[in-house]
């Protein structure tokens, strides 16, 4: 294992190498895609292009969605770019397949699309140089699920994305709605990149459910969204729309989504801070605001390079040693901190509502923050957590 790590920390010498695997042509482009890259490079920018002296490079692939090629472009980007930090990895499927070379090949890895929490509470998976950054489906479910149960909405039907983010997703889905009293009545697992949901929305709708929950992201998402409307099934439940972004609600327009209870890990439009990140990004990026994923790259990436600073080298341990534990207040991350125990970033997430058009007070500001869930309840306890890296 020492031949392929040895050039990756050589490269130090002269730069520092970031590498963002992201979905830049897939159902998750819209969430995510060149808008984290160009994300990751406002990050350098901002941190003034250098590191210790050394100029900060970024490159960038497209893993279409296919955990084989994500493995491939992980290796490319450590053995040919000899990249110092692996980031982004949206799809849960590809965010565990880079994580395995990550762990051989001691690179730093920070996973900010990927949900699955089997990233840092599955022991096959985790590692010390593996961080989950940004959510996790343990706090999707145990903010959205929770919430709706709570509210009335006991029956449940799910539309599961069938592979690891939608599995672990519904997984915890059915334990937040269980746990509060309701139950699950049926849960159909949908391909990736499905176009047609009629014939699963048509059981759904037959199982007489309050709440068709929507395990699914991105394209996916919006599509199942745009069904719901169609067949009417919004005017007779509620939705549990399990993840959502604000791209997902300009697609189809807020109408569509008004009045949904939705959990996110930031918004562009939560204070001044954040504001003014996002309309730098909407000067770079077509006058789009970011979605709170591509909110997240920037933060990983800033965190990082400031880690390699306090580190005073880009060693992947030592720039492990410097992320620990370390408390991240930023323009995305209110009162964060990286838990030694999983390297899961525990920070406040929000309780929102889409609002409809005619409370839309500018492009892009779709969310009502209902409430805030300090970063100690909304993230799965350390006491029931299976890894234990420190």
């Amino acid at each position: 294992m020492a031949g392929p790590i040895a050039p990756a920390q050589a490269a130090g010498n002269d730069q520092v190498v970031i590498a963002n695997v992201g979905d830049e042509s897939g159902v998750y482009s819209s969430l995510d895609g060149l808008g984290a890259v160009v994300a990751d490079q406002m990050a350098i920018d901002d941190f003034g292009g250098k590191v210790l002296g050394k100029p900060i490079k970024l490159v960038h692939y497209d893993h279409r969605n296919d955990a084989g090629l994500a493995n491939q472009e992980t290796n490319e980007a450590i053995d040919r770019d000899h990249a110092t930090l692996l980031v982004d990895y949206t799809n849960s499927a590809t965010a565990l397949s880079g994580e395995n070379v990550a762990k051989q090949k001691h690179i730093v890895q920070i996973v900010t699309g990927g949900g699955s929490d089997a990233i840092t509470n599955d022991p096959k998976y985790c590692n010390k140089y593996t961080f989950h950054y940004g959510y996790d489906v343990y706090a999707l479910a145990h903010g959205t699920a929770a919430t709706m149960t709570k509210e009335g909405g006991k029956k449940w039907y799910l539309i599961t994305a069938n592979y690891a983010f939608g599995q672990a997703l519904a997984k915890d889905t059915v334990a937040a709605v269980e746990a509060n009293g309701g139950s699950v009545l049926g849960n159909d697992f949908v391909p990736l990149g499905t176009s047609d949901f009629s014939s699963y929305l048509l059981k759904a709708q037959a199982a007489k459910p309050d709440v068709i929950g929507l395990a699914n992201a991105g394209n996916d998402t919006v599509n199942a969204m745009k069904q719901i409307n169609e067949f009417g099934l919004k005017k007779a439940l509620k939705v549990g729309v399990m993840l959502l972004f604000e791209s997902d609600v300009h697609a189809l327009g807020p109408d569509y989504w008004a009045g949904s209870t939705v959990t996110i890990g930031g918004y562009w439009d939560l204070d001044a801070k954040s504001r003014a990140f996002a309309e730098r990004f909407a000067k770079k990026f077509h006058g789009n605001m970011p979605t709170w994923s591509e909110f997240a790259n920037y933060s990983a990436v800033l965190q990082y390079l400031e880690a390699v600073k306090r580190a005073g080298s880009a060693d992947s341990d030592a720039v492990v040693k410097q992320l620990v534990g370390h408390k991240i207040n930023d323009a995305f991350v209110h009162n964060g901190y990286i838990r030694p125990q999983d390297n899961l970033l525990i920070h406040d997430m929000y309780l929102a509502e889409v609002l409809p058009a005619s409370q839309v007070k500018q492009p892009w500001a779709y969310f009502k923050i209902l409430k805030t869930i300090p970063g100690e309840e909304a993230f799965r306890p350390a006491s029931e957590v299976k890894c234990h890296l420190q």
